[in-house]
């Protein structure tokens, strides 16, 4: 069954792999090559957070609704985490060099297409609650089966549902230490 939201549905995945994969690799690629300490530092925090994605896209191939809530959360996060360090922000804002610039132009657009996003994917977010599954919630499943098709055929969608669970637990410890670490540091240097 094909729904009005079905084509945007698959755009959003096909923008997300270029825009949330293939252009921050590349700009991690140069960012090595040429030496660029804060762009290095920054895209490493953003592929911490962003690899909710990932996860998510594995929650989904396996039907696990928790991955309606995983989106638009990794959605939520990557502009924080893009725009949270001062120190680094501003050692990019001052570098004069391109890939400072595109790093910039960059941050500003995944920004603005994970504020879109989220807000579109929130609306969707009540189908994590749903038993069954509406027809129109399993639409978002479409993209993740069809990545499956490419990546992992012959792989059965539960063991890569249960590959999504263990790496959101695994996300989940990483995270909270993280944000017990950074409380720590907050503490001993206000």
């Amino acid at each position: 069954m094909d729904f009005w939201f079905t084509p945007w549905i698959w755009w959003d995945f096909r923008l997300a792999v270029v825009l949330t994969v293939f252009v921050p690799l590349g700009l991690l690629i140069w960012a090595y090559a040429s030496h660029n300490q804060a762009v290095r530092e920054l895209l490493g925090i953003y592929w911490q957070v962003a690899s909710l994605l990932a996860i998510t896209v594995y929650l989904m191939i396996g039907g696990i609704p928790v991955g309606f809530l995983t989106g638009p959360a990794a959605r939520a996060a990557i502009p924080i985490a893009l725009w949270f360090w001062p120190v680094l922000s501003l050692a990019i804002e001052e570098d004069p060099g391109w890939l400072s610039r595109l790093f910039l132009v960059w941050r500003w657009l995944v920004s603005v297409y994970m504020a879109v996003g989220f807000l579109f994917s929130l609306a969707f977010a009540p189908c994590a609650f749903q038993q069954p599954i509406s027809a129109g919630c399993q639409v978002w499943w479409q993209p993740p089966l069809g990545f499956r098709e490419i990546f992992h055929p012959g792989i059965p969608k539960s063991t890569l549902g249960l590959v999504g669970v263990i790496g959101l637990g695994v996300y989940g410890l990483v995270a909270a230490y993280f944000g017990w670490k950074y409380q720590q540091d907050q503490r001993r240097h206000p």
